[in-house]
C-alpha cells in the first residue's frame, strides 16, 4: 500500500513538474518573440534610415552634377572670351565639385550594398518571425488540449462525466416505466372493482345470471337432504 501510494505521488509530481516546464516554456517562448519582434522592427527602422540617408545624398548628387555642368558652360563661355583667369577660377570649382561628386557616389554604393543587406536581413527576420508566432499559437493549442486530457473527467469529451449521465438517466427511466406501469394496474383494478360493485347490485336485484348461491338456494339444498333422508334410512 505505502509503495502505491509513494508511486502515485511521484506520478502526481512528475506531471506537475511537467506543467509547470510547459507553462514555463511557454513564458519564455512569448518573451523571447516579443524581444525578436523589438529586433525586426529596429532592422526596419535601420533600413528605413539608410533609405532616407541613400535618397539625400541622392539629391545631393543631383544638385552637385548640375552645378558642375552650369560652370563648366560657363567656363567655356569665358575662354571663348579669353577670359583665362575666370575659366582657371572655373576649373578649380569643377574640381572640387567632382571631388564632392565622387563622394557622394561612393557613398551611395555603400548605402546600395548596406540597403540590400538589411532588407534581406528584415524580409528573413519577418519570416521567420512569422513562423515563430504561428509555431507559438500551436503550442498554444496543443498545451490547452494537454491540461483539458490532464483533468479527467471535466476535460476534454468528458467520457466519464457523460458515461455517469447515461447511467442515470436509464436508472431514472427504469423508474419511470416502473412506476407507470404500477398506476396503470392501479387503474385496472380500481376499474374492475368498480365494475364488480355494479355487477353485484344487478345480480341482487335479480338482473342477470347469478353468480353466487343465496340463502333460499342453500335452504333449498337443506330441504331436498332432508326429504332423501327417511327414504334411504327404509
Amino acid at each position: 500500500m505505502f509503495k502505491t501510494l509513494f508511486t502515485f505521488v511521484r506520478g502526481a509530481a512528475a506531471v506537475a513538474e511537467e506543467g509547470m516546464i510547459n507553462r514555463s516554456a511557454l513564458l519564455i517562448l512569448d518573451q523571447q518573440i516579443r524581444d525578436a519582434a523589438s529586433a525586426v522592427e529596429r532592422g526596419k527602422r535601420a533600413l528605413a534610415v539608410a533609405v532616407a540617408h541613400d535618397e539625400a545624398e541622392g539629391k545631393r548628387l543631383d544638385v552637385t552634377l548640375a552645378r558642375i555642368a552650369d560652370l563648366e558652360e560657363r567656363a567655356v563661355a569665358a575662354l571663348a572670351s579669353e577670359r583665362q583667369d575666370l575659366a582657371s577660377e572655373a576649373a578649380e570649382s569643377i574640381a572640387m565639385m567632382e571631388a564632392d561628386r565622387d563622394a557622394v557616389r561612393e557613398a551611395r554604393a555603400t548605402f546600395a550594398r548596406e540597403i540590400a543587406h538589411l532588407r534581406r536581413r528584415t524580409a528573413d527576420a519577418g519570416r521567420r518571425l512569422a513562423e515563430l508566432e504561428r509555431g507559438r499559437r500551436i503550442a498554444q493549442a496543443a498545451e490547452a488540449v494537454r491540461r483539458l486530457k490532464t483533468r479527467g473527467p471535466s476535460g476534454l469529451g468528458g467520457a466519464n462525466a457523460l458515461a455517469d449521465a447515461e447511467v442515470t438517466l436509464r436508472r431514472l427511466r427504469e423508474r419511470q416505466a416502473d412506476d407507470a406501469a404500477i398506476d396503470a394496474s392501479m387503474e385496472s383494478l380500481d376499474a374492475g372493482a368498480e365494475a364488480d360493485a355494479i355487477a353485484t347490485r344487478l345480480e341482487a336485484e335479480g338482473f342477470g345470471k347469478r353468480t353466487r348461491p343465496t340463502a333460499a338456494d342453500v335452504l333449498n339444498r337443506l330441504h331436498k337432504r332432508a326429504s332423501a333422508a327417511p327414504a334411504s334410512a327404509v
